[in-house]
């Protein structure tokens, strides 16, 4: 890769910092994907593509112009994607928020306070199909799609190109009046010639996202402050569930009346009000087998907590969580009323962010009322860091008095590190944890380092977690661990060092294959002696073919210290207990993944080796089938098979699910799940019907049903429907 790049020294000094002029305009834009407005003849054209995908020393093969403008309300975006190529375009369905990587689109990334940190990003498919999210943490991860805002696009196809206008609300962004610059990009995927692009460039190590990696746009003036908006989304439910016991049927039905606002307190500080909200057609989640002994993290999908979550989630690590915004309305599954919720959160300038939640819960069965709050302070540091604090309180109350026994504090603080270049990132934090009888080894403290290049990334990371470091709405699964002997959790503090090291091959020209990469990883934990309790160190090689398609091949060496007597086959046989001790096993892994610009692909992966003092062969299989624009279709399978002394047979886990989504239209879809998993004896369906007959208002049907495994017996299955209105 290095003599690419520097065999190209002129090329790279243009990518550095292009700038875009945007001035305003007194005529109405009719959102058509026309162009015929005066106003598009005016405005200078950002026209020049840089190759993200398959590589990065390149101008883009696809062209792309781009223009803005704006008025009072809007700020408008035009984009003529030029395309000669008689094949069709490739489109997931039409569904809204789409995912970017595998389909045709174009997409703009705004930083309207050009902290490289927070942004907004919009996105529309060659079908017009909508997609919008936030940007955080720098776009390290890409777009978080859950968040919903109104705005309007529209796309028109010529026989040589497609062109897309889109209309974004000055009320749906945050920034600060009076400000001349913006950071901004935009980007382009043409997957008929396998080409992501972008009008500044981003190294193909980096998400398309990053916004370190933005131009600059210029206004003809500085922007004024915008009035005041207030949004109301009230909704109304109905339903009936029905629960089969032993010897009878249960018939419950429901209703329900609440609503969320959201109301701009300034241009870039936002609050958010939510009275009894309902998140009943939020998506299922993907079920999967848990091996680990440990729960599983499962993102949020209410949208409710996604705006500025970044400034509560972002603390901490993925596995060290001192706020976790699903521990709040549910309990070991099951739903907790939340009466109601307040959130205030933004920027207060260019350098500070802060944000405040507090959440309400009902009485719950025998869950008394909880009040969760949580405030974080953000300060950018530096050019591209930012230093944080956050508090948070969890206080059950009965009789309308606060319990002073029964609570949960934590305060903390972290430290995020980048280079303008991104070459170097890096985080520490320290969080101190408050219960009523706990006082010592109540805190947890982390460091990250990562060094990365198109061609090398190093990594090295520390982690220790307190026995009694506690986070009542947080997520630390590491630190407890379930006795059978005595039928309780035991907790225990742990070190943690998760060293990386890996290298990258690129052609130096065309060739069969796009990248070759080699991976040294290990993964080591201690308890807080330094005793060795869990051990991975794994080798990998990958390997990325032209046409998209890629293999795996990892070796995995482990160790693990069993605490107590354990069933490692999760099946809940009483024979199937491997005893306490150490244990030292090795399995190898080899997955490939099809070319996914095909209507038909595949993902496959074989595991086989041993487990703890037996053996274990795993297999993982996906089948993918795109009926664009209609549909997409989708069937996994996921086998864990068990050989283990105590067994007289193998034992199996099968998790067997498919997903259906169609979209009749850019406003009515239809999504089913169907889940059989047998480690929670569990057949599960899922379906949505939504149609959105207004922008950002619509109707939800949803029907579940669930099933034990063993017999099918029906367990309990649920109707709702649900309408939601956007007033604003």
């Amino acid at each position: 890769m290095s003599v690419i790049l520097w065999n190209a020294p002129s090329l790279y000094a243009q990518k550095m910092s292009p700038s875009l002029h945007i001035s305003s305009t007194e005529n109405e834009i009719k959102i058509d994907g026309e162009l015929k407005e005066e106003a598009w003849n005016n405005c200078a054209v950002a026209d020049q593509f840089y190759q993200s995908v398959p590589v990065d020393t390149a101008y883009a093969k696809s062209i792309t112009e781009v223009m803005m403008t704006y008025d009072e309300k809007y700020l408008y975006i035009a984009a003529i994607c030029y395309d000669t190529l008689k094949e069709p375009f490739i489109i997931q369905s039409l569904k809204r928020d789409f995912s970017y990587p595998v389909s045709d689109a174009f997409a703009i990334y705004i930083d309207p306070y050009n902290d490289l940190t927070n942004g907004f990003s919009f996105a529309v498919n060659p079908k017009g199909v909508q997609r919008e999210g936030l940007i955080q943490v720098g776009g390290n991860y890409g777009v978080t799609t859950a968040w919903d805002i109104l705005w309007y696009s529209e796309v028109k196809v010529y026989p040589d190109r497609w062109i897309v206008e889109m209309a974004i609300p000055f009320s749906s962004l945050r920034f600060k009046p009076g400000e001349k610059k913006w950071r901004v990009n935009f980007s382009r995927n043409n997957l008929k010639i396998n080409e992501g692009s972008s009008w500044a460039a981003v190294p193909r190590n980096f998400n398309i996202a990053s916004l370190p990696f933005c131009g600059e746009l210029i206004w003809d003036k500085p922007l004024t402050k915008r009035k005041k908006s207030a949004a109301l989304i009230p909704y109304v439910t109905g339903g009936v569930q029905q629960k089969f016991q032993v010897s009878e049927e249960i018939n419950t039905f429901t209703q329900g009346v609440g609503g969320d606002a959201r109301i701009s307190v300034t241009n870039s500080l936002q609050l958010d009000l939510t009275i009894n909200p309902d998140f009943s057609q939020v998506e299922v989640d993907r079920q999967v087998t848990n091996l680990s002994r440990f729960n599983l993290y499962f993102p949020e999908r209410r949208n409710f907590f996604i705006e500025n979550s970044d400034l509560f989630s972002d603390f901490g690590f993925r596995q060290i969580r001192p706020f976790f915004s699903r521990k709040i309305g549910l309990q070991n599954g099951s739903i907790v009323p939340i009466l109601g919720g307040a959130r205030l959160s933004g920027k207060l300038n260019k350098d500070w962010r802060i944000g405040m939640m507090n959440i309400q819960t009902d009485q719950s069965n025998d869950i008394l009322q909880q009040n969760y709050t949580v405030a974080a302070l953000q300060r950018r540091i530096l050019k591209n860091s930012t230093i944080g604090i956050i508090g948070l309180n969890r206080n059950s109350f009965s009789s309308s008095k606060f319990n002073t026994t029964d609570y949960n504090r934590i305060i903390g603080t972290d430290f995020n590190f980048g280079t303008l270049d991104r070459k170097w990132t890096g985080k520490a934090f320290y969080h101190h944890s408050f219960s009523p009888t706990t006082t010592t080894q109540n805190f947890t403290h982390a460091s990250w380092l990562a060094y990365s290049t198109p061609s090398v990334f190093i990594m090295w990371n520390h982690e220790f977690v307190g026995q009694n470091y506690t986070a009542d709405f947080g997520f630390v699964p590491r630190i407890e661990r379930y006795d059978p002997d005595i039928q309780a959790v035991r907790r225990q503090s742990y070190w943690r060092l998760e060293p990386m090291i890996a290298y990258t091959f690129y052609p130096k020209k065309k060739s069969w294959f796009i990248s070759q990469r080699i991976e040294t990883y290990l993964d080591r934990y201690t308890d807080g002696n330094y005793q060795l309790t869990d051990n991975q160190f794994r080798n990998t090689y990958k390997l990325k073919l032209n046409n998209t398609s890629s293999f795996r091949f990892d070796v995995n060496d482990r160790f693990t210290k069993l605490y107590f007597n354990t069933d490692l086959t999760f099946t809940n046989d009483t024979n199937a207990y491997t005893p306490r001790g150490n244990y030292s096993y090795r399995n190898v892994q080899l997955s490939y993944e099809s070319n996914v610009r095909k209507p038909l692909s595949w993902e496959t992966s074989y595991m086989i080796g041993d487990y703890y003092n037996g053996k274990r062969t795993s297999i993982n299989a996906t089948l993918n089938y795109r009926w664009q624009p209609i549909g997409k279709f989708s069937i996994y399978v996921n086998q864990n098979t068990f050989d283990m002394p105590s067994l007289t047979e193998d034992k199996a886990l099968l998790l067997v699910g498919s997903n259906i989504e169609l979209a009749f239209t850019k406003s009515i879809f239809f999504s089913t799940f169907f889940q059989y998993n047998t480690q929670i004896t569990n057949f599960n369906i899922n379906s949505r019907l939504q149609w959105r007959f207004k922008p950002m208002s619509d109707l939800y049907i949803v029907y579940s049903d669930n099933y034990l495994t063993t017999d099918f017996t029906a367990k309990n299955r649920g109707l709702v429907i649900k309408l939601q209105y956007w007033i604003q």
